[in-house]
């Protein structure tokens, strides 16, 4: 970033000085920019720091296998990697700061009403098992989790397992943390303090779970990691079928690790993410398609219809993104090879 932040210096230096004269707080401007990338960059060592014992059964090893382990790393830095820490960053925003309750209230409220409504607590007498899939940095399992559910959490990107341990074991209180997540963008800007506005988090306490929650993040491939048939109570994935090369394997999966009666919950687009990605495999199916084969693998729809949300979207930009999601809840049938239409019937009187 310090890089283009110099380019965009020589750009204004070439710049006849009547125009120059024309823009007295340019260079200033640049300053500011340049102190929050120093803010941001210590909040990412901070998370960094916070990765040594991510992975192993204690909260120590010594300091000479900490320098052995970072004397590994490859210091070039590649542009997709440089994306994935400011999609990170904006994340932060998303799930765990006071801007990004719009976009929370959109996605995670609908799936969170659904959960309630159709497995409530007071009616169970034995816990009712959530897997969140795609989970990001946790906040949805999180407040399904302080519902009372025992929810899973599952993250097969690093950035988002380095930047969720981070935030959910290293919070001591709220809003302990500051961000600038809009510095990198210079374009559609209405104001530069918008620009240049910080974001604290988090918003809530992660530490507020009741002791007895369960509560739990795993890494991992979704596909290799659940395999166990008829484990699950509810599936609920959020912008993340998309995130398939094959879409089915999604499906096929999920279908396999639900109870019987198992509920799976989805809303997201279908912005397939490998799409026109070199060297990786893609299988892109239009919703109809996709929804035809829900129904193929024997779930049955039970709510369908369409939310409009924006996804790590700044709310003061001139230019907004709105993704017009798909919302279903489907079940999979309590009695299993039993025609769709009857698993219907069987449903609808328990």
């Amino acid at each position: 970033m310090h890089m283009r932040l110099n380019q965009k210096l020589k750009d204004f230096d070439v710049l006849p000085h009547h125009h120059q004269a024309l823009l007295p707080r340019f260079r200033d401007h640049l300053g500011d920019i340049r102190h929050c990338v120093d803010h941001n960059y210590e909040i990412i060592k901070l998370i960094i720091e916070n990765t040594d014992f991510m992975f192993v059964n204690r909260d120590e090893y010594s300091d000479k296998t900490k320098q052995d382990s970072r004397s590994k790393v490859n210091n070039g830095i590649a542009k997709l990697d440089m994306e994935k820490v400011l999609t990170t960053i904006k994340q932060f925003v998303r799930d765990w700061s006071k801007d990004g309750i719009s976009e929370r209230q959109a996605c995670y409220q609908p799936i969170i009403e659904e959960i309630q409504r159709r497995l409530p607590l007071k009616d169970c007498k034995e816990s009712i098992s959530v897997l969140v899939p795609g989970a990001g940095l946790g906040r949805l399992a999180f407040e399904i989790a302080n519902l009372g559910y025992s929810c899973q959490g599952n993250e097969f990107s690093l950035y988002m397992l380095f930047a969720s341990h981070f935030i959910l074991n290293r919070s001591p209180n709220v809003d302990c943390f500051t961000l600038y997540p809009w510095i990198h963008q210079f374009s559609n800007i209405k104001s530069t303090l918008h620009q240049t506005r910080q974001v604290s988090i988090p918003d809530v306490n992660p530490s507020s779970l009741q002791e007895d929650a369960d509560f739990s993040m795993v890494a991992g491939d979704f596909l290799e990691v659940y395999t166990t048939p008829a484990q699950w109570d509810c599936v609920a994935t959020c912008f993340f079928i998309d995130t398939a090369h094959n879409i089915l394997d999604y499906i096929e999966t999920i279908y396999k690790i639900l109870k019987p009666g198992g509920l799976w919950i989805n809303l997201g687009p279908l912005l397939y993410h490998f799409e026109n990605m070199a060297k990786e495999s893609s299988v892109e199916i239009a919703y109809d398609v996709l929804r035809k084969v829900i129904i193929d693998f024997s779930f049955v729809m039970l709510r369908e219809e369409p939310i409009h949300t924006s996804y790590l979207q700044d709310h003061e930009s001139m230019l907004k993104y709105e993704y017009d999601c798909v919302f279903f809840v489907c079940q999979k049938p309590f009695q299993s090879n039993v025609p769709t239409q009857e698993a219907v019937k069987v449903n609808e009187k328990q």
